[in-house]
């Protein structure tokens, strides 16, 4: 894959190997995409899941810049059940004429690294792609890539494997229509970790963009889980803030914004003030998330604190104020967006995380100062409420930094006075230390007894801590079990990481261990709560966990066997009533244990994709349509065929219900499809038969594994064991029994508590570091876990209603 080629040294003679054996020939040179699949972190981040989803990123981020250049107005976005992506859009289309270097254009963007229109100022003024990578990164990172162009009348396409061409690019079919769509399937020897997607870690990207352009269409798709979700926001920025608050109680009712133009660059800014105790300010340069801020950001706070001072000069609260108003005081309850469109944005590194246009900074800075200085002047109401809260947030500040005093005199983290409530560790490098969270006083006494006591320090929680959401500092602090927490971990807290001494911490590895019922839930939420919002720097350093506890205990006579989830459970089953047994295939031929369960997972593989295809298409129509021996891609173009084969359909389901087809003809790609309609036990299905469907990996795989199910063996088969036998007929049935009979017999316990565990229980399954599972919290996206938090634990019930309501569904063993 790597080409090696001979470098110039001084002794020719010599140029294979130096006595050290480093020489010419130790010298790789990667060529073309090579170097994007040798090294893919330096262009996406990581190939863990943030570095997945940037792949989606930078498609839709090429059409957004083609909306900011006047072009397109719908992005739509799907994910497929095989793991593959559909971006496509209805901007101009990539240019698909013969480029100088002899090839297509289109095969240059999807090949070539540092190919784009982006370096043309005329093309793309405002582009957030400075690099001409995207296009080809995803290519290149893709196991399959197909891109579909429709640009001067003409459909126009090329496929890629490995960022490869599989052959050149060629004309279609005919259109009035114009755009790209681009559909790729990462690759799974890149992206080892994971390659499925988060509908829900899309969700706020695309949010997001839509926000900061106003009028754009953005749709989500799921397949998988059937869903769409649509963004469209006429308001912008102030959409977004008010979007933002809409959890929180506000403290002025519209936001303020503004929205100017110096040296050829935009600045774009919405403020409103809230009554909580963070600050939630974001900022975009050309619609890139500058997560890490940058000189936009240092220019806003800046302005802010100059221009609040001088509002608040005059105010008597702030003339009682010995210490006077900090930034933080300012910056306490505000959400805020600022978005720059400049030319030509330097970014730290490929992702983009920074803004580092130093000018930025005075540009922001002066115009932030003159319109919110004549903002509030022409609205000396709201400037009134916005300096009554700042000065409140001044008050609670010292009268925290006294109470955190207070604190520490009494206790000077001296923890042997509590007996009973923490159980430390012996070991005092906090390296080596771990801090167990337990619910309750029974789980935290099985706790103390089974640990390390070396390494694991056990603090158990009675009942459910302080919601600290709504919650200020001298209240914190004067809550016992709050206070225990500060007391043992010893960094302090505080809503600015500036407050949270980190190299302080006492325990490396903080677990949180609860119950797996809804109390252990609701307390977990609120620790969880806590540490975002009183110690997110212990979060972000890696420290914090929750304990993963088994869901189920299998016993039956002498064997028992701790269980993660229901997948697991299952799993076990199948496998205990295939132990000393045997499998007959129709011709009584005894088959080998490994290929029974094979097929066992092609049973489930195919149960899956069943299940998943029949949501919009029902069952019915699925199974009637994988059994059609000549229901192909090729089929599509045949009109006589395809008529043919809708009205056999049609003639099956009539036998189940109600159905209506009609078939169309698709111009664009020369082939037929039909709009079926069917009802079924009162409910109805829509879909598209279409040549994309029956050619997706998903509708493949599903043929194959019915094919394999169904004739690899011959049927029926016949299990035995001991002096016991049963016929069976398919291989479907046989999972069926196998569940049944691994079940029967067996004690099967489901556990709700901690305290349901036995100290030696306990340990051996969730506290032994050789055989327990944690599950490391992380902030991969701020802005969602500051939302969520907002919801769930602030006053404003709607919002909270509306999430459960659409959530709802999807719980699973929720207890009463």
């Amino acid at each position: 894959m790597f080409k090696k080629h001979n470098m110039f040294v001084c002794d020719p003679k010599n140029n294979e190997k130096n006595d050290d054996g480093y020489g010419s020939s130790n010298i790789t040179v990667l060529e073309g995409l090579e170097a994007v699949r040798k090294r893919p972190g330096m262009y996406i981040g990581n190939t863990g899941t943030v570095g997945l989803h940037h792949l989606i990123y930078e498609v839709v981020d090429n059409s957004i810049d083609e909306f900011l250049a006047g072009h397109g107005s719908q992005i739509d976005i799907t994910l497929h059940l095989d793991g593959s992506v559909t971006v496509s859009d209805n901007a101009r289309g990539i240019p698909v004429d013969k480029h100088p270097s002899g090839k297509s254009a289109l095969e240059v963007v999807m090949t070539v690294l540092h190919a784009g229109g982006k370096f043309d100022n005329e093309i793309y003024k405002t582009s957030g792609g400075l690099h001409g990578v995207g296009a080809s990164v995803v290519n290149a990172l893709s196991s399959y890539c197909r891109v579909e162009v429709k640009k001067n009348g003409g459909v126009y396409e090329q496929e890629y494997k490995c960022g490869i061409p599989v052959f050149s690019v060629r004309k279609i079919g005919d259109t009035t229509h114009h755009g790209t769509t681009t559909t790729f399937k990462p690759d799974v020897t890149i992206f080892q970790e994971t390659t499925e997607f988060s509908f829900d870690f899309l969700s706020g990207r695309l949010r997001e963009l839509s926000f900061l352009n106003k009028g754009i269409c953005i749709r989500l798709i799921d397949e998988i889980k059937d869903k769409t979700q649509e963004f469209k926001y006429e308001g912008g920025l102030v959409s977004f803030v008010e979007y933002l608050n809409r959890s929180k109680v506000v403290i002025h009712p519209k936001p303020i914004y503004m929205n100017t133009e110096k040296e050829e660059t935009v600045i774009e800014i919405a403020l409103q003030w809230n009554d909580s105790y963070s600050e939630s300010v974001y900022s975009y340069a050309n619609n890139i998330n500058t997560a890490e801020g940058g000189a936009h950001l240092t220019g806003l706070r800046a302005a802010l604190t100059r221009v609040i001072n001088q509002l608040a000069s005059g105010d008597k609260g702030v003339q009682n104020l010995k210490e006077g108003l900090s930034p933080e005081d300012i910056r306490e309850g505000l959400t805020g967006v600022v978005h720059v469109k400049l030319r030509d944005p330097q970014f730290e590194g490929q992702t983009k995380n920074k803004l580092a246009n130093s000018r930025i900074r005075t540009l922001v800075e002066s115009s932030l100062n003159e319109k919110l200085s004549d903002y509030f002047h022409e609205h000396p109401d709201v400037a009134k409420k916005i300096v009554a809260k700042i000065v409140d947030a001044a008050r609670a500040r010292i009268a925290a930094r006294k109470a955190k005093e207070l604190t520490r005199r009494k206790s000077a983290l001296d923890l042997g006075g509590l007996p009973g409530k923490i159980a430390d560790c012996q070991d005092r490098d906090p390296a080596n230390c771990e801090l167990f969270i337990v619910e309750g006083d029974s789980a935290g006494g099985s706790a103390k007894q089974g640990r390390d006591r070396k390494t694991q320090a056990v603090l158990p929680l009675k009942g459910k801590i302080l919601n600290v959401e709504k919650a200020t500092t001298d209240k914190m602090l004067s809550n016992q079990e709050i206070r225990l927490l500060v007391q043992a971990l010893g960094t302090g807290i505080g809503r600015h990481d500036s407050e949270v001494d980190i190299a302080k911490l006492r325990y490396h590895k903080i677990v949180i261990m609860t119950d797996a019922d809804v109390d252990g839930a609701h307390i977990r939420t609120l620790l969880l709560t806590f540490f975002y919002r009183q110690m997110k720097e212990v979060i972000k350093r890696g420290h914090l966990y929750i304990a993963q506890p088994p869901l189920y205990k299998y016993k039956k006579q002498k064997t028992e066997r701790y269980l993660k989830d229901d997948s697991e459970l299952e799993k076990f089953l199948v496998e205990t009533a295939m132990q000393d047994a045997s499998i007959l295939d129709g011709n009584e031929k005894t088959l080998e244990m490994s290929v029974v369960k094979n097929m066992l997972i092609c049973v489930e593989r195919r149960n899956k994709i069943t299940s998943i295809l029949s949501r919009r298409r029902s069952s019915v129509a699925v199974n009637y349509l994988v059994s059609h021996a000549l229901l192909t891609p090729e089929i599509f173009y045949k009109k006589a065929d395809f008529e043919k084969l809708i009205s056999e359909m049609k003639l099956h389901v009539l036998k189940y219900g109600h159905i209506h087809a009609k078939v169309d003809f698709d111009s664009e790609h020369n082939r037929y499809h039909a709009i079926i309609d069917i009802q079924l036990a009162g409910k109805p299905y829509h879909f598209k038969l279409d040549f994309d469907f029956v050619s997706s990996t998903e509708f493949e795989e599903l043929k194959r594994l019915t094919v394999q199910l169904e004739s690899t063996f011959a049927l029926p088969l016949k299990y035995s064991h001991d002096k016991k036998s049963r016929v069976i007929t398919s291989w479907v049935e046989l999972r069926e029994f196998l569940l049944a009979d691994g079940r029967s017999g067996a004690y099967i316990q489901r556990y709700k508590g901690l305290g349901e565990m036995n100290s030696e229980q306990l340990w051996e399954t969730t506290m032994q570091p050789s055989s327990r599972q944690l599950l490391q919290v992380t902030i991969e996206d701020a802005m969602a876990a500051d939302d969520i938090f907002s919801m769930l634990m602030g006053d404003d019930v709607p919002p909270r209603k509306e999430f459960i309501e659409s959530n709802a569904l999807n719980v699973r063993n929720l207890d009463a």
